[in-house]
């Protein structure tokens, strides 16, 4: 059995309904018709939890992602209204994982009609062995301190890009040798920076177009999330390579 609820209570009810909505309204119009979808199709940013992109990235770091590099979305889905550009080597972006969607952060390493190789954590691209070099500086100085003695680094020459990629002494060799394999149309072969400790095209396979949802561009701000927890103010605002 209801109880009818006195009519002066029902308009206090309904006064304060109203004064919620004047209040929030624009909030509301912002959040659903600007924030939702400026995140979607045009700038975005993305926690980074994980290691896999050790030493270029660190757990803690906040990426922003660039979701106009390769093409204009219909906010709030996959589909692209206009496409200019496609991923390149190199490129580290954020995508969905195809095992079972969470939005990872990865590097570009192979494209349509490219063949990949690795051989003992060296990559071979289409037939040629990749350059490396020394690494260009202490690298162990940005890591978690658990993972300092075990780590080593070098400078990975990828279609004229430079960029630093970690090892852990003591790792599987299993991850370290992958049969070439063929990145067909459409698909991406992506890689960690952190070969040792990643979960990347070496599991799951090759990485869809449609599932590239933009280039990661920079860190806006990063906190050490392995050891103390406290800024790394040389990390804010910096550039991605």
């Amino acid at each position: 059995m209801k109880i009818p609820l006195p009519e002066n209570h029902r308009a206090r009810v309904k006064a304060w309904m109203g004064q919620q909505w004047r209040e929030w309204r624009w909030y509301a119009f912002f959040l659903c018709f600007v924030w939702m979808p400026l995140r979607s199709a045009v700038i975005d940013y993305s926690p980074v939890p994980t290691g896999s992109m050790n030493p270029t990235i660190l757990e803690g770091d906040v990426v922003w992602v660039n979701k106009l590099a390769y093409g204009l979305r219909v906010p709030l889905t996959q589909l692209y209204l206009s496409r200019w550009s496609e991923p390149q080597r190199g490129d580290i972006v954020v995508v969905l994982s195809p095992l079972d969607g969470t939005r990872l952060v990865k590097r570009v390493i192979g494209v349509p009609g490219d063949t990949v190789e690795l051989r003992d954590n060296r990559l071979v691209l289409n037939g040629r062995a990749v350059d490396y070099e020394p690494a260009a500086e202490n690298y162990g100085e940005r890591i978690a301190r658990r993972l300092q003695p075990h780590a080593f680094f070098a400078e990975e020459n990828l279609a004229g890009l430079a960029h630093p990629v970690m090892g852990l002494r003591g790792a599987g060799a299993t991850a370290r040798n992958y049969a070439t394999v063929t990145v067909p149309p459409g698909g991406y072969f992506l890689m960690g920076d952190a070969r040792d400790n990643s979960r990347d095209s070496r599991e799951f396979g090759f990485a869809t177009r449609e599932a590239i949802l933009g280039k990661a561009e920079g860190v806006l701000v990063s906190l050490d999330i392995n050891d103390s927890y406290l800024p790394r103010p040389g990390r804010f605002f910096s550039e991605l390579r």
